[in-house]
């Protein structure tokens, strides 16, 4: 899979990128993450790519031209046109189960805002979806260009160690992630559960399950009940 991100600090998601699993992913060539410069599509000497909004307010918007540049050329550099998405806080929420569809695309380009916004009329031309990480807003669209990049990219063949390094994880199968413990056995008086120590397989997943359970219906209950939901449809 391949991830293009375009953007006004594209040394800014490099280095992220270029980091722990994602990078090492990237060296070994399980996958590819191109950053790129919106300014360098901007068509003027002083590389500006925002002016006022019409019908005045605060701050400044991102013109449509510089970012519809970038898109053609990343797409004429792929040979295809990629899966576009604009980040933006007004988008759809991300999910776990959109990162695993967005995992089986073979590319997939990342628009980030930044100021007050982006002139509407390139997202209209260019955009499959817009996508929001939270109901927040962030300075800039990098920071969640990032989430999205990082949990899409995990899911692909090859960067994890096995299928199960995210198969059991919160929000994949729509529960959230039992408790983990790791050595010393007792730490500060408080001790790993004997069932994790006792080598019997089916109670230790047994046990996963029981606390994946309790822990999703205390936490996130509004994830139980469309977990349930999904279940009694499958029937």
């Amino acid at each position: 899979m391949r991830i293009d991100i375009a953007t006004l600090f594209p040394e800014m998601c490099r280095t992220v990128l270029d980091e722990s699993i994602l990078g090492r992913a990237q060296r070994a060539g399980k996958v590819e993450a191109h950053c790129h410069n919106i300014r360098d599509f901007a068509g003027n000497k002083h590389n500006r790519v925002d002016d006022s909004p019409y019908s005045g307010g605060p701050g400044m918007v991102m013109q449509a031209e510089p970012i519809a540049r970038c898109c053609e050329a990343i797409q004429q550099e792929i040979g295809q046109r990629p899966y576009i998405i604009f980040m933006s806080a007004a988008g759809t929420p991300l999910t776990q189960e959109k990162c695993k569809q967005l995992a089986k695309l073979p590319y997939l380009t990342l628009v980030c805002g930044h100021y007050e916004g982006i002139d509407q009329r390139v997202i209209d031309a260019f955009a499959d979806e817009e996508l929001s990480i939270g109901d927040y807003v962030l300075t800039g669209g990098e920071l969640a260009a990032l989430v999205v990049a990082d949990s899409v990219l995990r899911l692909c063949d090859g960067v994890l160690a096995s299928h199960q390094g995210y198969e059991e994880e919160s929000h994949y199968n729509g529960l959230l992630e039992y408790p983990q413990y790791t050595r010393p056995e007792e730490w500060r008086g408080a001790h790993v559960p004997p069932v994790l120590l006792s080598g019997h397989q089916a109670n230790v997943e047994k046990w996963r399950q029981e606390q994946s359970l309790e822990r999703t219906r205390r936490r996130r209950p509004d994830l139980i009940q469309r977990w349930d939901k999904k279940r009694r449809d499958s029937f």
